[in-house]
């Protein structure tokens, strides 16, 4: 039985594919077109996080793999371009606000996210429980589109934050429209972490649990996360059938059996997943969501 906390191991299989994937990485490095500055620069950015909310310049040398002195000049740089602030007395970085701006761009300009926005709210209304639409990238889940119950939840979950896809609905209902070969390359090459006593960790019942969301139209995980939460996804298709993310509802066990969420949530989810995959909202229903995006509409636009 996998410890709570902790991993299980891949496998020489998965070990295999994720040598091929990093030698691949490393050829694709050595191509002239590759910019290592921007790169250096991207990295500066992702090495702050909520253990490291500020940064010296060793430290930045250091989380970044580069000399004291890159760092100062990506350090200035970023501090000049207004993505970082420098603290005059410690001397310290941090991120500023304008960071925000590179990932908003991400959601301005998702026609998904836009189709999927009005049908969302919709699902929020009709549940009375928090609802998001989430992408892949790797091996998790990225949320992108999110309505909150108005009723007490126990975990805030914005914008932006991933979720492994082995362990929640979103992830093994967009897992189970993948060709096999795929989806099972995808949940070897996990870190499959026991977050709670419930969370499935093997990939064979992994897999069957794909199967049974292939067949059923939605997936669904139980507490397996975040403890108390049941959750109930769908993917989201493009014309071709190519699954582009999915959508979940999140209910608490507090106010919810896992009975009533296959009875009462799951139809839900299947048909706001297949809203989205197949119509287009009409103006009426985006203009809200236009005007606060702060998108042109006709001949006005947001201050």
């Amino acid at each position: 039985m996998t410890k709570v906390g902790s991993a299980r191991g891949t496998g020489a299989a998965p070990k295999r594919r994720k040598q091929a994937d990093a030698e691949r990485r490393l050829q694709a490095r050595a191509s002239p077109l590759f910019n290592q500055s921007l790169e250096k620069g991207l990295a500066v950015l992702l090495a702050f996080n909520p253990q490291s909310g500020s940064l010296n310049l060793a430290d930045i040398a250091q989380k970044c793999g580069m000399s004291k002195s890159a760092a100062q000049r990506f350090g200035y740089t970023l501090e000049v371009l207004g993505y970082l602030h420098k603290d005059p007395v410690t001397k310290r970085y941090s991120l500023t606000a304008a960071t925000l701006e590179l990932g908003y761009r991400y959601l301005l300009v998702n026609r998904t996210v836009e189709r999927a926005n009005p049908f969302l709210l919709d699902l929020n209304r009709a549940c009375g429980e928090t609802v998001n639409y989430s992408e892949p990238d790797g091996s998790d889940m990225v949320y992108v589109g999110r309505f909150p119950t108005h009723r007490t939840t126990p975990v805030h979950m914005p914008l932006g934050r991933r979720l492994p896809m082995y362990c929640t609905s979103s992830g093994r209902a967009y897992l189970s429209v993948l060709p096999l070969e795929q989806r099972t390359t995808l949940l070897e090459s996990s870190d499959r972490v026991a977050y709670t006593p419930t969370t499935i960790t093997e990939v064979p019942k992994l897999l069957a649990l794909c199967d049974e969301a292939a067949r059923r139209g939605y997936a669904y995980a139980v507490s397996e996360y975040y403890a108390g939460d049941l959750n109930v996804g769908s993917a989201v298709l493009d014309a071709t059938g190519r699954p582009l993310g999915a959508v979940n509802i999140s209910a608490p066990s507090t106010r919810w059996t896992m009975a009533r969420v296959h009875k009462e949530l799951a139809p839900l989810v299947i048909e706001t997943a297949r809203l989205i995959s197949t119509r287009q909202p009409d103006q009426a229903q985006l203009e809200p969501f236009a005007i606060g995006s702060g998108k042109y509409h006709g001949d006005r636009r947001s201050a």
